[in-house]
C-alpha cells in the first residue's frame, strides 16, 4: 500500500508540476512588473513634476518682472494691472510644490494659468509666446 502511495505522489508531483510552476512564474513576473512599474512612475513623475516646476517659475519670474516695471510707473491704469500681478504672485506662493498628492493640484495650476492669461491680456502681451533655442537664420 506504501508502494502504491509513493507512486501516486510521484505521478501527483508530475501532473501538479504544471500548476506549481505555472504559480512561481506568476508571482516572479508579478514581482518584476511591480519593480519596472513603480521605476517608471517615478520616472514619469520626475519628468512631469519638472514640467510644471519651470511653468511655475516662469510664470513667476514674468510676474515680478512686470511687478517691478509698473512701480516704476504710477499711473491710475496700472492699480488693476499691479492688483492682478499681486494675484498672480500670491496664487504661486500658495502653490503646493511639496506636496504630489494634494487633490485639487490640477485645479490650482488651471486657475493659476488663467490668471496669467488675463494678465499677459491686461498687458496686451500675447499669452503663448515662446522662446525658441533654435539659432536664427538671418541671411544677407
Amino acid at each position: 500500500m506504501a508502494a502504491a502511495s509513493a507512486a501516486s505522489d510521484m505521478f501527483d508531483e508530475i501532473v501538479m508540476a504544471e500548476d506549481r510552476f505555472h504559480g512561481e512564474g506568476y508571482q516572479e513576473g508579478y514581482a518584476d512588473g511591480s519593480h519596472a512599474g513603480a521605476a517608471e512612475g517615478r520616472r514619469y513623475g520626475s519628468l512631469h513634476g519638472a514640467k510644471v516646476g519651470s511653468e511655475i517659475g516662469g510664470y513667476l519670474g514674468f510676474a515680478l518682472t512686470w511687478q517691478c516695471l509698473l512701480h516704476k510707473c504710477t499711473e491710475e491704469k496700472n492699480s488693476k494691472k499691479m492688483k492682478a500681478l499681486d494675484s498672480l504672485i500670491g496664487m504661486i506662493q500658495k502653490f503646493p510644490y511639496e506636496d504630489p498628492t494634494y487633490d485639487k493640484l490640477q485645479e490650482d495650476l488651471e486657475k493659476i494659468r488663467g490668471k496669467f492669461k488675463q494678465v499677459c491680456s491686461m498687458l496686451n502681451i500675447r499669452s503663448d509666446f515662446r522662446v525658441s533655442t533654435e539659432r536664427s537664420s538671418l541671411t544677407f
